[in-house]
């Protein structure tokens, strides 16, 4: 039997694909993987939550003539933001080894922005995470990048991996908004805006 909606997920992240079809909604929505290329390029004086709102929003807009009337696309994007500064997925090997370096003995903070984007409305909520690192050793940090090579992941580090079992001291907000995507926040807002059953 057909659903009454589609959620349309316009993103590669296994992470992100997988907290999906753990969210067991089949019964709710059915769903679809579209992907498209964009440039992640945003306005310099944003800051913080302003650049993941308007990655998000900027990825949504690249589908905005190819929504049907019952599909909601949803696209994401998140940072490490540490002293003022935004962290996104590294160039390089050295630049990943740099990033850990500027996380060690430190507390940032993850920030991940949602969209949702149907042909009559878009909104974006974002949530917020402070993670503190240990002192990383040099040789902890090669020993993560060769072995995991965490380069497609914001702030070159995955909390799920060797890397958050040995580093992290301290988490406070969403454990999975630093995975990649604040479950609790989205699964409230599709459950609350698109189905009368849950």
């Amino acid at each position: 039997m057909p659903k009454p909606y589609k959620i349309v997920l316009a993103s590669g992240s296994p992470r992100r694909q997988q907290f999906f079809k753990d969210f067991d909604l089949e019964d709710q929505f059915d769903f679809e993987i579209r992907l498209k290329e964009i440039d992640e390029i945003y306005p310099n004086h944003l800051k913080a939550e302003e650049i993941t709102n308007y990655l998000a929003e900027l990825k949504a807009s690249a589908f905005k003539d190819d929504l049907a009337e019952n599909e909601i696309l949803i696209t994401s994007d998140t940072l490490v933001w540490l002293k003022d500064r935004a962290l996104g997925k590294p160039k390089d090997y050295d630049d990943a080894f740099l990033i850990l370096k500027s996380l060690s003995n430190a507390t940032h903070e993850v920030i991940t922005s949602v969209c949702f984007k149907t042909t009559t409305k878009t909104e974006t909520i974002f949530e917020v995470t402070k993670v503190t690192f240990t002192e990383l050793s040099d040789a902890s940090i090669h020993y993560y990048l060769k072995e995991y090579k965490p380069f497609d992941k914001a702030g070159a580090y995955g909390i799920q991996e060797w890397i958050g079992l040995i580093g992290i001291t301290k988490i406070e907000g969403s454990y999975t908004n630093v995975v990649g995507l604040p479950t609790e926040k989205v699964y409230a807002y599709l459950t609350k805006n698109y189905s009368n059953n849950l």
